[in-house]
């Protein structure tokens, strides 16, 4: 049984060292929110392939792959190589170089929809910009966004994002809007309309009430941020169609999806043509490269009518970045390889769980998938709450000291990578996930045990109690 083995125990020394230090210069001790884990926060020294090492050497296969962007691999020489000619000529100038333009060529000729296309830093800078486009194209005012789903940290994204409690977030026929943290101003959140993934009826409503105002609906193509909740069969079709109804416009937020499930990112996977769509991420295998484009009509707006810059957008490191891995995953089998890996990860871990007895269903697409522990395929965040989320929490931790780094929390899917499929990596991960889960199961087993001995003394204690008094001799 897992209780009779020693629970391993992870390095932790320099990290704890680093985390005190850096507690002291930067807020949670990190420079994202999502990377602030208290005293069990990671600080990395080095990446190759599909595994990094911490600062205290301890080695783990990585499973979130920085949330996903390095898709080929860390260190991959192929595109670092590139890079580091190309940066050796300056980085920023404020000018534009021929690496960007081929970048963005790259972009037009992958998806085969996209028209212009700019770039930016982030995803977070790409999905703010699109919507601007679109408020500009239509003249219209508010975004609809989907519960659940991640759009980056700008305010008009912060909205109905991630709640642990769903029910703040307002009825299923008429969700209200969430603000994600304090310092998003009221105005702004009023613009944003959230709806129900996969509830197209509920979209229809809102169209009908405020159709004449929304310019566009953005949407995560695969819910990205709640383990990869797949569409319904037709659900991307009849929102394309009912954008074009009310005059709005679609927007794909590939930040995830593009160019990782398919050579096209999810329109071409799910054959729909938006008018806008977002990427970052594997764009660039790690390096800071993102982007948005659209229809040569849409994107006409720019550059005389709508303010977009920055003095480190299409910087030659992430040009070059964006040029040298959109031309690998144009040009070999690299995404193929990827979905194999996955495929091969998730027949084993089935095995694995069917043996356990446990409700469970896969979710996402092999390159980036999760594990939910509910009976049902869910179809929205909503779905997530009734989810053993808990206890796939306690695996993911547990994992990390069995050397293989899932995210631990819940939401966020599995990002693999070219490099996995190149370093036997299948076996290890399920047998670490099998004896994570054993030792999950011991450990809630345990605490139910000693949950029940508490109850039944308590119990004891009153019924003692109460037949003392009922009987003074």
């Amino acid at each position: 049984m897992a209780a009779d083995r020693p629970a391993p125990r992870l390095r932790r020394a320099r990290q704890l060292d680093l985390y005190r230090r850096a507690m002291q210069a930067m807020p949670g001790g990190t420079n994202s929110n999502f990377r602030a884990w208290g005293e069990d926060t990671v600080y990395v020294d080095r990446g190759r392939g599909g595994r990094l090492w911490d600062v205290d050497g301890n080695e783990y296969i990585d499973l979130r792959m920085g949330y996903g962007p390095v898709i080929l691999g860390h260190a991959d020489e192929r595109v670092d190589d590139y890079v580091n000619e190309r940066m050796r000529k300056g980085v920023s100038f404020s000018l534009t170089s021929e690496d960007e333009v081929e970048a963005m060529e790259l972009i037009k000729q992958m998806t085969g929809w996209v028209g212009k296309a700019r770039m930016t830093v982030s995803g977070t800078e790409a999905t703010m910009h699109a919507m601007r486009v679109a408020r500009a194209y239509t003249g219209r005012n508010k975004i609809v966004k989907f519960e659940g789903q991640y759009h980056g940290v700008h305010d008009y994204a912060l909205i109905s994002v991630t709640p642990n409690d769903v029910s703040t977030l307002g009825s299923e026929d008429n969700p209200v809007g969430l603000a994600w943290g304090r310092g998003i101003p009221e105005a702004v959140s009023k613009t944003i309309i959230p709806a129900r993934y996969n509830e197209i009826g509920v979209l229809r409503r809102i169209f009908e009430r405020e159709g004449h105002d929304i310019a566009a609906v953005i949407v995560e193509p695969i819910m990205g941020n709640a383990q990869g909740i797949l569409p319904e069969e037709g659900f991307h079709q009849q929102v394309r169609a009912l954008t074009r109804e009310f005059g709005a416009l679609l927007i794909f937020d590939e930040v995830k999806t593009g160019f990782r499930i398919a050579r096209g990112g999810a329109a071409e996977y799910f054959g729909i043509k938006p008018d806008l769509g977002t990427f970052a991420k594997a764009i660039g295998n790690g390096y800071p490269a993102a982007c948005f484009g659209g229809t040569e009509e849409v994107m006409s707006v720019l550059p005389d009518k709508v303010s977009h810059g920055g003095t480190y957008a299409g910087n030659r490191v992430a040009a070059a970045a964006a040029v040298a891995t959109l031309r690998i995953l144009r040009d070999t089998d690299a995404l193929e390889s990827i979905k194999a890996v996955g495929t091969a990860i998730q027949g084993e871990l089935r095995e694995v769980l069917n043996t356990r007895g446990l409700p469970y269903v896969f979710t996402g697409h092999p390159t980036m998938f999760g594990i939910m522990f509910r009976e049902t395929v869910p179809t929205e965040y909503r779905d997530w709450a009734t989810s053993d989320h808990e206890l796939y929490d306690a695996v993911a931790v547990g994992m990390h000291a069995r050397g293989a780094m899932p995210e631990p929390d819940s939401r966020e899917p599995w990002f693999l990578c070219e490099a996995h499929a190149r370093e036997d990596v299948v076996d290890k991960v399920a047998t670490i996930f099998s004896d994570s889960l054993d030792a999950a199961l011991e450990a809630r087993a345990h605490a139910e045990q000693s949950h029940a001995v508490v109850t039944g003394m308590a119990s004891g204690e009153h019924v003692a109690a109460h037949s003392a008094a009922a009987d003074p001799d």
